[in-house]
C-alpha cells in the first residue's frame, strides 16, 4: 500500500506541476491557472489518496473561523511546504498569500507556484533593509486588495519533530505594521510527518493533518502589543499541540 500510496501521489501532483513548468516562462496567464489548479484541486486530491490507503485525515476547525474578521494577518507554526496547501485550503475563497524564503524559487514547482501567485518572497541573502522593503511593498499591496489574507511563519523555518520553535520578531512587526491588520493566531500539526519520503512510506498511519484558529487579536495599536501578542501566541500554539497530541490514535477531534 506504501507503494501505490506514493504512485498516486506522483500522478496526481506530476501532471498539474509539469504543465505549470512548461506555462511558466511562456504565459503568467497560464502558469497562474495551473497554479491556482494545484492549490484548489490537486490538495483535495492528495489529502483523498492519504486518506483512502494511509487513514491519515486533513481535519480542518470550522467553528473557530466564525472568530475571524474580513480581512486578517495569519501567525502560524510551521511544519512542512503543505502547510501552505492547507492554509489555501483553509482560507479558500480569500487571496491567501504567503511571507516565504525566496530559497524556495530552487524547489521544482513550489517556486513557480509562489512566484506566479505574486506571494511575498523575501530575500535570504543581503541587507535587512532589503527584507524589511520587501515586506512593505507587500503590505502595500495587501492594503490595496482586501481580498488577500497575509500568512507569516514568525519561526522562520520548518520544524522537522514538530517542536515548536523560535519566534522571530522583525518580519511580523514590520509586516503588522504596514497593514494595521487584526492577528489571527493559528496552529496546525502532523505537516512534519509528510515532510520526507521515510514518515510517508513507514510512519504515517491513522494519523491527521490539523489546523485551528486559536485567537483572533485587534490590529495592535504600537510596539508594546505587537510584543505582547508574539509573547501569547507560542503558549496558545503550544496548548493546542498538547493536547492534540493527547487524543487518541484514530482520533478525529479537532
Amino acid at each position: 500500500m506504501s507503494f501505490i500510496t506514493l504512485l498516486l501521489v506522483l500522478f496526481a501532483i506530476g501532471f498539474p506541476a509539469l504543465m505549470l513548468c512548461f506555462t511558466y516562462p511562456l504565459s503568467h496567464k497560464w502558469a497562474l491557472f495551473w497554479s491556482n489548479y494545484i492549490t484548489t484541486h490537486t490538495d483535495r486530491l492528495f489529502f483523498a489518496i492519504f486518506k483512502r490507503y494511509r487513514g491519515f485525515h486533513l481535519l480542518m476547525d470550522e467553528e473557530s473561523k466564525k472568530l475571524l474578521p474580513p480581512q486578517f494577518l495569519v501567525i502560524s507554526n510551521h511544519q512542512s511546504l503543505i502547510d501552505i496547501v492547507v492554509y489555501l485550503n483553509y482560507f479558500a475563497g480569500t487571496k491567501v498569500r504567503f511571507v516565504a524564503k525566496d530559497t524556495l524559487n530552487d524547489v521544482p514547482m513550489v517556486g513557480k507556484m509562489l512566484r506566479s501567485q505574486e506571494h511575498c518572497l523575501v530575500p535570504r541573502s543581503g541587507s535587512p533593509s532589503v527584507a524589511m522593503k520587501t515586506l512593505e511593498k507587500f503590505g502595500t499591496r495587501v492594503n490595496a486588495d482586501k481580498s488577500i489574507t497575509p500568512v507569516i511563519f514568525p519561526e522562520g523555518t520548518r520544524s522537522k519533530d514538530g517542536k515548536l520553535g523560535k519566534f522571530y520578531s522583525a518580519g511580523f512587526r514590520r509586516l503588522e505594521q504596514t497593514v494595521r491588520l487584526p492577528v489571527a493566531v493559528c496552529v496546525l500539526d502532523g505537516g512534519w510527518k509528510l515532510s520526507d519520503l521515510k514518515h510517508i512510506l513507514g510512519s504515517l498511519r491513522s494519523g491527521a493533518y490539523r489546523v485551528k484558529v486559536l485567537k483572533v487579536y485587534d490590529a495592535p495599536a504600537g510596539k508594546e502589543e505587537e510584543k505582547k501578542i508574539l509573547e501569547e501566541a507560542p503558549a496558545l500554539m503550544q496548548a493546542q499541540l498538547d493536547a492534540w497530541r493527547k487524543l487518541p490514535a484514530g482520533s478525529l477531534d479537532v
